[in-house]
């Protein structure tokens, strides 16, 4: 392609930006951006197709910082290119309220796809970017119109090579065989600990050719641009297989500690700062100096980049001509609205109705709305047949090659991956045309826990299936049956946990899922059958938590969650019949959800002047909000048949009616009993 001294200096410039900034900071990683400036030149300057003046444009390639910390490289490319990043927005990184931060944020930055900063996460988001594209192309690419066909480029470092979770994903994406993804590591040598050799020996080449990834070598990342350039047109023409570029470079490069730890996670010392610029033609006594040059250079590929949007834009429109159901279908999924009226095949039960366990009720949810949601795109994690998560005649996601399926599945295999699966929804959702789903049991989306706490920060719509939600699931004993893990994630911000009671209230935490745009959820359902139960509409399910039963004069609220609540109503008769004790039943499928309710409402349900028992086969953590005294279970489970493990732990009217009667006896002689919901005020949300 040819590279002038123009390039350099445009090199340089992103060198001494991200030099400038964390030394105005007085924070941050300046080594990666510094060794990884001439790629990222190479990159977008040369290669990626994008358009600062839209950032959303849907056939733009897709960038990814798995190395979050070196995020100063990519501010500097996102203001250097014309996107609504300013230098001032530089000279405010690492402070509050800029739209710097310390890692990317994708709702924070333009430009930004997916958040990053947990190592292994950006990467295995990529994989979740690649099979969007290559899903999204094959559902709507006809003849003649290549709509979709864009790249997902990630950079990853030896950090995110050694997590766990990038290994689920990469080994996935070479099964998968996504050409359209390509990552590039930075091979430094170096993390915080200092030299690789320390902990981190393997033969990475090797490891990503059993993989299944196409892998090119190239020896000097620090000036080779030729090599650079060749090693990604090798990628692009690369169609069965990811890429991995094996990018030799150091860190810190043009630092007195270049190839140390010690320009890994710490500015550089004012000296230092100043030798650099001097070395590479910058005025040491300036900061945040970007020469027009650089910029001219950079605005002509953004201006190119715009070019390529306005002929996509032409096609597209030609495209809705001949194909205006798919054409509207597009623009709609960008937009996240669902088809109108979609909420009409939601199933709704009454009493009469039989019981059903929660995971089947979710199941004959899905194969109601996948016709009518045509972006729900789902898949299980090894436990297709527990989780219920397949719906009849689901073609899988797979490579056309292998016969197991093709690229237009809906259906994702994703193997014994949880953490993995997490992190690749949370690329789907990024995408922009995808709402995805995936299934495990309730107790190992605890192994993804690092992924669905991005998913909250990153504020997408990625839906957990969570089978087997508690001792309920019997003989498979403790090390299956969570405890702590309703608490763990209701403690988590913008993110719903739903554990629903009946077939009604599980078609309400469907409904609140699938119009939440900005916020996951996680829906927790029962192995064993539960009753449909009187009282449980779904009207009344969407506000997260409701009178089920109401009764006047009523001595004790019974409070509930999903297997849970139908014992309570049965406590109700053995409180009347043997304690001559009045109850009332409320069902809190969703903390998340009630929280948000007016007050007044919360009152309604949970009132002044009564005393109140939570009842849920979990950890009482958190329980202390909505209740007097907690009935839960602060230890680990048993091994069993269900009903009893249920009976070990007095999960029963009788165990329930015991803990009533003490919490009444307890409260009788206390004046002006206060909700729990009545604060000094209201938490931050």
């Amino acid at each position: 392609m040819g590279f002038s001294d123009v390039d350099t200096l445009a090199i340089n410039t992103i060198r001494v930006l991200a030099v400038d900034a964390t030394f105005n900071a007085n924070s941050g990683h300046p080594g990666a951006p510094m060794g990884m400036a001439p790629v990222a030149h190479v990159l977008f300057n040369k290669f990626m197709k994008f358009n600062p003046k839209n950032p959303k444009w849907l056939n733009r390639d897709r960038f990814v910082l798995s190395n979050g910390h070196g995020c100063m490289l990519q501010y500097a490319l996102l203001h250097l290119y014309g996107y609504a990043l300013s230098i001032d927005d530089l000279k405010a990184f690492r402070h509050v309220d800029s739209i710097t931060p310390g890692h990317p944020e994708a709702h924070d930055t333009p430009g930004i796809e997916v958040t990053t900063g947990p190592l292994g996460q950006g990467i295995s988001n990529a994989v979740g970017l690649a099979i969007a594209q290559a899903h999204t192309a094959a559902t709507f690419n006809k003849p003649g119109f290549d709509i979709i066909d864009n790249y997902t480029y990630a950079f990853l470092g030896d950090g995110c090579l050694q997590e766990g979770i990038s290994s689920e994903a990469c080994s996935l994406a070479g099964h998968l065989q996504l050409g359209n993804l390509i990552a590039v590591w930075d091979d430094n040598h170096i993390t915080i600990d200092g030299n690789t050799n320390v902990s981190f020996t393997e033969d990475v080449v090797k490891r990503y050719d059993a993989y299944g990834w196409h892998v090119v070598t190239v020896g000097n990342g620090d000036s080779d641009l030729d090599s650079i350039t060749a090693a990604i047109k090798a990628c692009q023409e690369v169609k069965d297989k990811p890429s991995l570029i094996q990018l030799k470079t150091t860190i810190g490069f043009g630092s007195t500690k270049q190839g140390t730890h010690d320009v890994h996670g710490s500015p550089l010392k004012i000296d230092d700062v100043k030798q650099l610029k001097a070395k590479f033609g910058f005025n040491p006594e300036q900061s945040f100096v970007v020469p027009q040059e650089v910029y001219d250079l950079c605005h002509k590929a953004s201006a190119e980049g715009a070019a390529k949007e306005e002929e996509w834009n032409k096609l597209f429109a030609k495209y809705g001509e001949q194909f205006k159901a798919e054409h509207d279908d597009l623009i709609r999924r960008q937009k996240g609205d669902l088809p109108e009226g979609w909420e009409k095949v939601l199933p709704l039960h009454t009493p009469a109705d039989p019981a059903v366990a929660s995971r089947k009720l979710s199941e004959n949810i899905i194969n109601k709305i996948y016709e009518v949601l045509p972006e729900l795109v789902g898949g299980s994690a090894d436990l297709t047949g527990s989780n219920l998560t397949r719906w009849k005649g689901a073609v899988d996601f797979q490579p056309p090659s292998t016969g197991l399926g093709d690229y237009s599945g809906r259906y994702i295999r994703y193997g014994v991956r949880e953490h993995g699966m997490g992190a690749i929804m949370n690329g789907l959702a990024a995408y922009g045309t995808i709402i995805p789903f995936g299934g495990t049991f309730l107790n190992f989306v605890s192994y993804a826990a690092g992924a669905v706490r991005l998913s909250a920060l990153s504020q997408v719509r990625a839906i957990w299936v969570a089978t087997h939600d508690s001792i309920g699931l019997g003989e498979d004993g403790p090390t299956h049956q969570p405890i702590e893990t309703l608490a763990h994630f209701r403690a988590l911000p913008n993110c719903m946990v739903w554990r629903p009671a009946d077939g009604n209230e599980t078609s309400a935490a469907y409904y609140v899922a699938l119009t939440s745009k900005h916020t996951p959820s996680i829906i927790a359902l029962s192995r064993q059958n539960l009753p449909q139960l009187t009282g449980s509409v779904i009207e009344k399910g969407i506000k997260g938590g409701y009178v089920l039963q109401e009764q006047e004069g009523a001595d004790i609220t019974l409070v509930s969650t999903g297997s849970e609540v139908g014992i309570c109503v049965d406590a109700v008769k053995e409180l009347a019949e043997k304690h001559n004790l009045k109850a009332r039943v409320v069902s809190i499928p969703c903390f998340e959800v009630f929280d948000a309710q007016p007050k007044d409402y919360r009152l309604s349900v949970l009132p002044d002047g009564i005393p109140s028992l939570s009842v849920e086969v979990m950890s009482t953590m958190g329980w202390e909000r909505y209740t007097h005294e907690q009935f839960g279970l602060n230890r680990f489970g048993a091994s069993g048949a269900y009903k009893d493990v249920y009976k070990k732990f007095e999960f029963t009217p009788e165990g329930i009616a015991k803990r009533a009667v003490a919490t009444v006896n307890f409260w009788k002689d206390v004046p002006n009993i206060r909700s729990p919901i009545n604060r000094a005020f209201e938490q931050i949300i």
